[in-house]
């Protein structure tokens, strides 16, 4: 009886163990660019300049081949508004707060991924000589994530990640209506970091 209440102590403190040897979480950290299209609508023309920013994701594997991945980005751009009555730059602060759903492929040391979600966009104006009208108000949005990329194992703890992420999302206003196209857009997001697997 004794040895049967002691084996069913340890079967959790076995099974914990057993699972502290397998790699089911990584956190990695990612160079990004933002390309924006150039979208007209409304009478209002919206150009953005190339953004930069970084990612920071975390990745929980519910199976060695599906997972859940919660993301979060900063990124800094210049976007331009212009139609009849307006011609004007703004230097934007973009952050994202997004989840994901990623399916890997194994095939030896390459790992290739698919992912799709939601998040929400943040853009915020920044009140500095690269924005040439004041006072305007920041845009939060919903979208979809979608994105494709790769992880090459270069030892059991790292990996090498690149991936082309994408959103859809409202085209942001700062609050002013002659900036409103009305309109989505799909915004390119590359991205290329190292990830931690723990």
């Amino acid at each position: 009886m004794k040895k049967s209440l002691l084996l069913l102590l340890l079967l959790p403190l076995v099974t914990m163990a057993a699972f502290g040897q397998e790699s089911r979480q990584d956190i990695s950290v990612s160079g990004s660019g933002l390309f924006p299209p150039a979208i007209v609508g409304r009478g209002a023309h919206l150009h953005s300049n190339p953004g930069e920013g970084v990612l920071i994701s975390y990745r929980y594997l519910l199976t060695p081949r599906s997972g859940l991945e919660l993301n979060y980005q900063y990124a800094q751009q210049h976007l331009h508004f212009y139609n009849q009555t307006n011609n004007v730059m703004i230097h934007s602060r973009f952050q994202e707060i997004s989840g994901a759903y990623v399916r890997s492929f194994i095939l030896g040391n390459w790992n290739p991924f698919v992912e799709g979600g939601i998040g929400g966009y943040i853009y915020s104006p920044i009140d500095d000589e690269g924005t040439q009208l004041h006072f305007l108000s920041r845009n939060t949005n919903v979208g979809a994530l979608y994105g494709a990329g790769f992880a090459y194992e270069i030892s059991p703890s790292f990996d090498i990640r690149a991936e082309y992420r994408a959103f859809i999302i409202k085209t942001p206003t700062f609050g002013v209506n002659d900036f409103s196209t009305g309109r989505y857009f799909n915004v390119s997001d590359p991205v290329i970091g190292i990830a931690y697997h723990f």
